[in-house]
C-alpha cells in the first residue's frame, strides 16, 4: 500500500481506510485464485512430471490472475465509481505492482505445499518400510515352520523309542510352541514376557534335538517384559543360529540373549 501511494503521488494518510480495504480485498483475492492455480496445477501438472512446463504454468497463472484483478478493479474504479484517472499510475505500473504482490503469495503457497509433501513422502516411505519388513518376517514364518515342525517330529520319532517320557514331554513343549503360532493370528507385535514363555518352549525342544550342544543364558537390564516385539522374532534368530553354526558335546554353541529397554540382542 506504502508503494502503491508513492507510485500515485498521494498523500499516505489521505483516504487510508478505502485504500486499506481495497487493498486487503485485492490480497484476498490473489491469494484464494492462487491456491485454486496451486491446487489445479498439482492435479494435472505435478512437479514430479515435468519441472519447466510447471514453471511456466505457474508463471502464466500468476499474469493471467494479476491481468484478470487488474481488469475487475480497473472496471470498478472506472465504470462503477467513476474515480478520474488523473493521477492514478498507469496500466503498465499497476500490473507491475500486481506481479509484485502476487509472485510472493504463490511463492509461500508452493514452499508450504513442498514441505507438506516432504513430510508425506517421507510418512508414506516409513509406512512402506513397515509394511515390506512385516511382509519379510511373515515370509520367513512361512518357511521356518514347515522346517521347524519337520525336524521336530523326527526327534519325537526316535524319543518314542529310545526315551517314551521325554518324548512325552517333547509333545507337549512342541504343542505349547505351536498353540502359541497359532494364537498369533494376524497380530503385528506381542509382550517379551509372551515372546519369552514361548521361546523356553523352543529351547526345550532344542535341547531335546543338540541335548548338551548348546547353552543358552538370558540377561535382562531392566524389567521390560511389557515392551512390544515383532512376534517370533526371537525363534527366528535362534533357528538361524542353530543353522550357521557348528554345536557339539565337545564344542557346545554359547548363545545368550540380552533384554533391554529398546532392544533384544541374540
Amino acid at each position: 500500500m506504502l508503494l502503491s501511494n508513492i507510485v500515485m503521488e498521494d498523500d499516505l494518510w489521505e483516504k487510508f481506510a478505502v485504500q486499506l480495504t481495497a487493498h486487503y480485498i485485492v490480497v484476498f483475492t490473489m491469494c484464494m485464485a492462487d491456491y485454486n492455480l496451486l491446487v489445479f496445477l498439482n492435479k494435472h501438472l505435478p512437479y514430479s512430471k515435468n519441472i519447466l512446463y510447471r514453471v511456466i504454468a505457474d508463471l502464466a497463472g500468476l499474469i493471467l490472475i494479476s491481468l484478470t484483478l487488474l481488469w475487475v478493479f480497473d472496471f470498478m474504479i472506472y465504470n462503477i465509481l467513476h474515480v478520474p484517472p488523473a493521477g492514478l499510475p498507469s496500466f503498465t505500473t499497476k500490473f507491475a505492482l500486481g506481479m509484485l504482490t502476487n509472485a510472493p503469495i504463490m511463492l509461500v503457497f508452493e514452499l508450504i505445499y513442498y514441505f507438506r509433501s516432504e513430510q508425506q513422502a517421507i510418512a508414506d516411505s516409513e509406512k512402506a518400510k513397515r509394511e515390506v519388513l512385516l511382509f519379510q518376517h511373515e515370509a520367513l514364518k512361512a518357511q521356518i515352520n514347515p522346517h521347524f515342525l519337520f525336524n521336530s517330529l523326527n526327534v519325537l520319532s526316535s524319543l518314542i523309542y529310545l526315551n517314551p517320557q521325554n518324548a512325552n514331554k517333547f509333545t507337549k513343549a512342541l504343542s505349547r510352541s505351536y498353540r502359541y503360532v497359532l494364537s498369533l493370528n494376524q497380530q503385528s507385535a506381542v509382550t517379551v514376557a509372551e515372546e519369552m514363555e514361548a521361546l523356553n518352549s523352543y529351547i526345550f525342544l532344542m535341547q531335546m534335538r543338540f541335548e548338551n550342544a548348546f547353552t543358552f543364558e538370558v540377561h535382562k537390564s531392566g524389567t521390560f517384559e511389557n515392551n512390544k516385539i515383532v512376534p517370533l522374532t526371537m525363534q527366528l534368530l535362534l533357528e538361524n543360529v542353530f543353522k550357521h553354526n557348528v554345536a557339539t558335546e565337545e564344542s557346545p554353541l554359547a548363545i545368550q540373549i540380552t533384554i533391554g529397554r529398546e532392544y533384544v540382542t541374540v
